[in-house]
């Protein structure tokens, strides 16, 4: 954070937004939070902050709350600044699924398979392995991506289709993203790193709909 706070010192943008996990108001009985605000108010910025979720701000089958802190130079602009309204989910995340995916995320014939497909029985529910047991989507969404995905395997959302179990890939976890679907991702990078890449990322419709009502005040 306080690099962040060093480059707005040093370059005086006219507006910021800051992104990170909801608990971040609370963290060290709410200390952390007074310093960030404080920081950044002393830089001369009036600051807003908001939690919102990927679900009903930004249309995607994804529960992930986040807050965003957004400040601005001018007062009068940080005032009339709103942070976007709820919007309905209208997509699935069968949406968002490859047609092929390869073999390798699959779970049939694979020492894992006999553990969970007793408990993997909807085709319309997302599951997630946790290390010993199997936890249930009850919203029908994706659970929170998270960077650790890509450190040991589990977390990674797990779906049926047919007689089959398989875990998200990582294009999907970047859709689910609300990335482009013709976004590419680098060859070079493992599935772990893709992974943890794509549960460190925002959800881009969230932050594009953020960004267009700075851009209405500025």
């Amino acid at each position: 954070f306080f690099r962040i706070a060093q480059i707005l010192k040093e370059t005086k943008p006219k507006a910021f937004l800051l992104e990170n996990v909801k608990n971040l108001k609370g963290h060290d009985k709410g200390r952390t939070f007074k310093i960030i605000k404080e920081t950044l108010e002393d830089l001369g910025y009036s600051i807003k902050t908001e939690i919102l979720n990927s679900m009903i701000h930004g249309a995607m089958p994804q529960n992930r709350e986040r807050i965003f802190i957004v400040g601005f130079l001018d007062k009068d602009k940080a005032n009339k600044f709103e942070f976007p309204k709820e919007i309905n989910l209208d997509k699935s995340f069968k949406n968002f699924l490859e047609k092929q995916p390869s073999g390798k995320y699959f779970y049939n014939g694979k020492p894992l398979h006999s553990r969970i497909k007793e408990q993997i029985t909807s085709e319309d529910t997302v599951y997630q392995w946790r290390r010993k047991y199997v936890r249930e989507n009850k919203k029908g969404v994706v659970p929170t991506l998270t960077a650790n995905m890509g450190r040991g395997g589990h977390n990674v959302p797990i779906i049926k289709q047919g007689d089959k179990i398989r875990k998200l890939t990582p294009k999907e976890c970047f859709n689910i993203q609300g990335f482009p679907k013709d976004f590419k991702l680098p060859p070079e990078l493992s599935d772990s790193e893709l992974y943890h890449q794509a549960g460190n990322s925002v959800t881009v419709p969230v932050v594009k709909r953020i960004a267009e009502e700075i851009k209405k005040v500025l």
